[in-house]
């Protein structure tokens, strides 16, 4: 056990050090779930840049349109025309807002690191693809996350969840060395008690969305 402070829960108990698919050290918490990777494995904002870069996260990659639409296509239940939403962690090529357009649906785009806008504090809905095992501090960013959403806003999260930690030893996952932060099913329903949400649609895996209570 290790006297770590969680990065979600702040607890300052029960935290255990477990082994990824890289040589990073890794931190369990038994009271949220999430595991964290040590501050010491964190890149630089240059490095991350770099990396990021890499990606063929575009528009005309068929293959990343298809696996935006897991998450896209059960948010147009809840989401319409007139409403505002913003893309949280959008890369450097911004292709979730495009695909919303056509269907009539304004997002804006934001990213850190390649679209530092203006966020606003009363968005319809929001979406974090693939960004919450980015983040350096769960708790932070979802406080801002909450503080941006109206009343009964929805925040479409997609981030593969961990199921063991015998998985976790092994997981492609963790071999990304941006990745940061791991989530389980039992971490959503923390964050969802934590911050006042609501689960209203998952697949069990990798696409939750939450609604503000």
């Amino acid at each position: 056990m290790d006297k770590q402070c969680c990065r979600l829960c702040r607890e300052q108990r029960q935290i255990q050090c477990i082994g990824g698919a890289d040589n990073r050290t890794y931190f369990l918490c038994e009271r949220c779930y999430l595991i964290y990777v040590h501050s010491d494995h964190f890149l630089t904002i240059e490095e991350e840049r770099k990396r990021y870069e890499t990606h063929n996260n575009s528009i005309q990659n068929e293959g990343y349109v298809a696996f935006l639409n897991r998450i896209i296509q059960p948010m147009l239940h809840y989401i319409r025309p007139g409403m505002h939403g913003i893309d949280y962690g959008c890369g450097p090529g911004p292709t979730l807002s495009q695909l919303l357009k056509r269907d009539g649906i304004s997002c804006a785009d934001y990213d850190p690191i390649f679209y530092p806008a203006q966020i606003w504090s009363a968005y319809d809905f929001i979406f974090s693809t693939e960004t919450f095992e980015h983040f350096f501090s769960p708790r932070d960013e979802l406080m801002k996350l909450s503080a941006m959403l109206k009343p009964g806003g929805y925040l479409a999260v997609m981030t593969e969840c961990w199921t063991s930690t015998e998985q976790v030893a092994t997981w492609y996952y963790t071999r990304d060395p941006t990745h940061i932060s791991f989530y389980h099913k039992r971490t959503l329903e923390y964050i969802c008690d934590a911050f006042g949400f609501k689960i209203i649609h998952t697949d069990n895996q990798r696409v939750f969305i939450l609604q503000q209570k």
